[in-house]
């Protein structure tokens, strides 16, 4: 029988792809579509379990980033993630957490730096 055959395992025409570059190419189309907002929360938000809210809150809706306490009594956080969840959780820190008695939330909008998962750092 003449006739051409594929060779199993590979397909005529294609290419394999070089990985670390679709990666890098893959990461930055991600964040494109990304947005990320820089917030201080003052008032009552240290000792009322707003940090470890906002972790839970923002695993939950996706957002990726940290949230810290400073020692002027604001907390920190930064938010990463689809603008729409982005911006959830910076109306959640006009709230916070249930003992939490937020006064102001200043925020800055900030290009993405690539955040992966959510933690609260010290």
């Amino acid at each position: 029988m003449g006739g051409q055959h594929a060779t199993e395992g590979h397909t005529p025409g294609l290419v394999a792809p070089d990985l670390p570059g679709f990666l890098t190419l893959a990461r930055e189309i991600r964040d494109m579509a990304r947005s990320r907002a820089h917030v201080y929360v003052s008032g009552t938000v240290q000792g009322v379990y707003f940090r470890a809210t906002t972790r839970d809150v923002a695993r939950e809706r996706g957002v990726d980033g940290w949230v810290r306490n400073l020692e002027d009594g604001r907390v920190e956080a930064v938010f990463e993630g689809e603008p729409a969840a982005v911006e959830s959780m910076v109306e959640f820190c006009h709230e916070g957490s249930e003992a939490a008695r937020v006064e102001g939330v200043d925020v800055t909008d900030e290009d993405p730096e690539g955040e992966e998962g959510f933690r609260v750092r010290r």
